[in-house]
């Protein structure tokens, strides 16, 4: 059972984090690319669906796991003619048949699901041929110092974060699972902390 904090407190913070400034521009990057039919893999607050195209969109299904956000997301803002469906599940066994999705959009989940692995290869099952993989996701930073003090920081981040990891490589997770990775891009987020600051995102197909 879900303690007080993980059902009252930890979604509080969660909105105030992922809807900052540098996040915000952060997902302006890359949902406005999606096209077809949509999964969000980790839909959360539905902070994404404010910079879906509707007029490129047939469909969005967002999966989460957690009741509070589910029920913040389905209030989210959203353009009107955007068709949403929010549904219980995880990324890492998802609830619908193979090569089902378009388009598959994952934003800030891969650094707290239970296993990148397995999420990763259930988003290129339910993924049509060709299907793009958006991301945007923060990770290992490629430097020796700031990634020490990732893995010292990790423990008690992952307790206050609702599970968030800080060392978990991105890019080069996505490869692994099989994607073809076009154009990757990579930077230290302005005005925050290195340590939760480096950022990868980009477009991966099947």
């Amino acid at each position: 059972m879900a303690s007080f904090y993980d059902r009252h407190i930890l979604p509080r913070l969660l909105k105030c984090a992922c809807s900052a400034p540098g996040i915000t521009e952060q997902r302006a990057k890359v949902v406005p690319n999606a096209e077809g039919r949509v999964l969000e893999l980790g839909i959360g607050m539905g902070l994404n669906l404010a910079f879906y195209d509707a007029s490129k969109v047939e469909s969005v299904t967002g999966v989460d796991p957690t009741p509070e956000l589910r029920a913040i997301a389905e209030a989210a803002p959203r353009d009107p003619g955007l068709s949403v469906k929010v549904e219980d599940g995880t990324a890492e066994a998802l609830p619908f048949d193979d090569k089902s999705f378009d388009c598959v959009v994952c934003t800030f989940t891969l650094c707290s699901v239970h296993t990148p692995a397995q999420a990763l290869a259930e988003a290129r099952r339910v993924l049509k041929p060709g299907g793009r993989f958006l991301y945007c996701e923060h990770g290992l930073s490629p430097d020796a110092g700031v990634a020490k003090w990732q893995r010292r920081i990790e423990p008690i981040w992952k307790r206050l974060a609702g599970g968030c990891h800080l060392t978990r490589p991105v890019t080069s997770s996505i490869e692994a699972a099989g994607f073809k990775v076009a154009g990757a891009e990579r930077m230290y987020m302005p005005k925050a902390p290195r340590i939760a600051g480096w950022m990868e995102w980009g477009a991966a197909t099947t």
